[in-house]
């Protein structure tokens, strides 16, 4: 019956709306305009905050400001079927107890668009608050520079929205770019996120995807925690700060042709977290390529490209970890093999984390005698008796190049 009378109020609306032209007092003019009007602002400035309890749409253009009170929201969406468009979005308050935010979607706001705005100046930019099905698409959001990082609020923030769309966005400042909890099926795509703290930030929020966006100068790029079935594909880390991407928790994730350039201290840091494929990849100038802790099991990593990391992979542990499977691995830029028989796949084994590495792990110290005869000898015995592993990562099928498909430029 819901979904019948949403359909019929969205076939009825477009026959009967009005396009109005606004001056000035843009709440009274709200409060005149019947459901489905576009109100069409004249160049200026218009006070908020603003209430808007009926789907209308809200057109702007170059010159048009929506300023609020520097308390609260700027504006405040509990209606379905809400377009702002064209808009700058400027002066919520700063309390992050009241979420107060530039655009707040409440769980009314069923199918809202918010598109081609710019959001700056607010403590969160746009906050989704439950609204299903809502889009926000082509906007600029700049947050807040003059707080510290855990005052200030986020770019995009979702809770609790299925069916939400954030795309084509450039994010920057505040603390996190986009910050998801509690949520389902939502998809993230092409946005730009710099000079935040995490790019794209996940918690309990399952059945998504993050796709063909790039993180850039963060402090962290894309962080998945506590969620499953999470497709991560085409992404981009350039120069993030800690990691490029971190699970924690994080199970039944898709990790597929997604790169990390730059340095981060760590290209993928994967803590207690099971069952992920990572295919196709490349983990490039990283200090550490891959660091695998806390009882990961049952992950998929194989056609990846690890390419110039310090350290490969760092995996203090006595299992044995198979990183190759139907006789395909990974490439390793630093693996010194031959491929006697061309079939592309190196002729012997590679252990990217041996004895003298896990030493070197729990006793930093140790690096002093790295170059001793003693080490060396104990790197040519592991090499010459492989019974001598204590167990750890193990590529059985190396591979001798780069995938083609995955550009290194």
């Amino acid at each position: 019956m819901i979904f019948a009378a949403s359909f019929l109020l969205c076939a009825i609306l477009p026959a009967l709306a009005k396009d109005i032209t606004v001056t000035e007092n843009l709440q009274l003019a709200l409060e005149n305009a019947e459901a489905g009007d576009s109100l069409l602002l004249s160049a200026g400035t218009y006070a908020g905050p603003l209430l808007l309890l009926k789907p209308v749409k809200i057109i702007g253009g170059p010159g048009v400001i929506i300023k609020g009170n520097g308390s609260g929201n700027v504006i405040t969406v509990k209606s379905l079927g809400v377009t702002l468009s064209g808009l700058t979005i400027t002066g919520s308050g700063l309390l992050l107890e009241t979420q107060d935010s530039g655009v707040f979607l409440s769980k009314k706001a069923t199918g809202a668009i918010v598109e081609d705005n710019r959001i700056s100046n607010n403590l969160i930019g746009v906050y989704i608050w439950g609204a299903n099905d809502a889009i926000v698409r082509r906007n600029i959001i700049r947050g807040r520079q003059d707080m510290r990082v855990n005052e200030r609020g986020n770019g995009v923030q979702i809770w609790n929205a299925p069916g939400a769309i954030v795309e084509d966005n450039d994010i920057q400042f505040g603390r996190d770019g986009i910050f998801v909890t509690t949520s389902k099926n939502n998809i993230f795509r092409r946005n730009i996120l710099h000079d935040v703290r995490f790019a794209v930030h996940y918690m309990y929020t399952n059945k998504s995807k993050v796709v063909d966006n790039i993180s850039r100068g963060n402090d962290i790029g894309y962080a998945i925690m506590f969620s499953t079935h999470v497709d991560m594909i085409g992404n981009q880390s350039i120069n993030d700060k800690e990691r490029g991407i971190l699970f924690n928790y994080a199970n039944r994730i898709k990790v597929l042709n997604n790169r990390v350039t730059g340095g981060p201290e760590k290209c993928i840091f994967i803590y207690n977290s099971n069952r992920n494929i990572i295919q196709g990849n490349l983990f490039s100038g990283c200090d550490i390529g891959v660091q695998f802790t806390a009882g990961s099991e049952k992950n998929d990593i194989t056609g990846n490209a690890f390419v110039e990391n310090k350290t490969q992979v760092k995996y203090v542990g006595t299992r044995w970890l198979e990183w190759s499977k139907d006789g395909r691995g990974n490439y390793w830029s630093d693996n010194a093999a031959f491929d006697m028989d061309g079939d592309g796949i190196a002729d012997s084994i590679y252990w990217p984390n041996d004895l003298t590495d896990q030493i070197l792990w729990r006793y930093p110290s140790a690096k002093l005698l790295v170059n001793s005869p003693a080490v060396q000898v104990l790197k040519w015995a592991q090499s010459a008796f492989p019974a001598l592993h204590p167990g750890g990562v193990v590529d059985s099928a190396p591979l001798m190049k780069i995938p083609k498909n995955m550009s290194f430029e």
